[in-house]
């Protein structure tokens, strides 16, 4: 009798418990679904407004396109004309994929040497990697480009050596707590079965480190890509990468084809969408398995 009164009194609470649950995960989807729009409003106000002509996107921003505004691909063509899209998508794609490529690779070989190696330089070394994530650009802006210059770094190679530089701060942090979860016996068994520093790092280190390194990726080919400040610095007009190109429809006196940046915006901004989604997963992962087990 005592048992069954147990029971009874058990399911009791669990159903008086369910409401309750029920009730935050409908405000939790509610809260989510309106973040969800905060976040989506604008690109689809941009894309909405890629398809109005220029002259009614600032009278009318918020209204969709009917059959007065309506210009159908004009804007497109006339943005992709007008800036050399093609060449300013080329130049991008060149300086985010091998930018991210030689952040990834030298920041997990750097990571990897700091953990492993204890040392006085070497915990001086992680140390100045974090404190660079603190400098603000503003700070070493115009000494950058000056060294840039003498250095003949103003080139789409250059800017390379650049990005990893500044991309490198955050990069080893993220890998460093990442590095320490890995058993050193890994490692130490590899170096019995014949493998030099290079091939346990890439044969044996590099594959775990995957995750962060796809969150390492992420990070910087959305950074990269959007980037202006710095290819403007660097690189000026010569080689002009989409954001470059996009502040050219800008004219004289302040006047801009709002109808033909909108259109470039959507351009400018599918690639690193698809991108994104397509390995945005990989995100919580890396930080999650990083920041647990380091």
């Amino acid at each position: 009798m005592a048992t069954t009164a147990f029971s009874k009194n058990k399911q009791t609470i669990t159903l008086s418990k369910q409401p309750k649950k029920w009730i935050q995960e409908t405000t939790l989807l509610v809260l989510s679904s309106l973040l969800a729009l905060l976040f989506i409003a604008p690109i689809f106000i941009v894309l909405m407004n890629s398809f109005k002509g220029k002259f009614f996107i600032s009278d009318l921003p918020f209204q969709f396109p009917n059959g007065e505004t309506f210009v159908g691909i004009g804007n497109y063509i006339t943005g992709i004309t007008k800036t050399g899209f093609p060449q300013a998508f080329g130049w991008s794609l060149f300086i985010t994929l091998f930018s991210v490529g030689a952040i990834v690779l030298f920041t997990s070989m750097t990571a990897w040497f700091l953990i492993r190696v204890k040392t006085k330089t070497t915990s001086i070394l992680y140390y100045l990697f974090v404190f660079s994530m603190i400098v603000p650009f503003q700070m070493v802006m115009f000494t950058m480009t000056k060294v840039a210059n003498t250095l003949r770094l103003d080139n789409p190679i250059g800017i390379i050596l650049i990005y990893l530089g500044f991309g490198a701060g955050l990069s080893v942090f993220m890998f460093c707590g990442f590095v320490k979860s890995i058993p050193i016996e890994v490692e130490e068994a590899a170096l019995i079965d014949g493998c030099n520093p290079f091939q346990t790092f890439f044969v044996v280190v590099l594959p775990m480190l995957k995750p962060t390194a796809m969150t390492v990726a992420i990070l910087n080919t959305m950074w990269i890509w959007n980037d202006y400040l710095l290819p403007y610095l660097i690189i000026g007009t010569d080689y002009k990468t989409i954001p470059i190109a996009i502040q050219y429809l800008k004219g004289g006196y302040g006047s801009i084809d709002m109808g033909a940046m909108m259109a470039m915006l959507v351009l400018a901004i599918i690639p690193i969408i698809i991108f994104y989604l397509s390995c945005q997963k990989y995100i919580i992962k890396g930080i999650a398995v990083g920041a647990v087990k380091g």
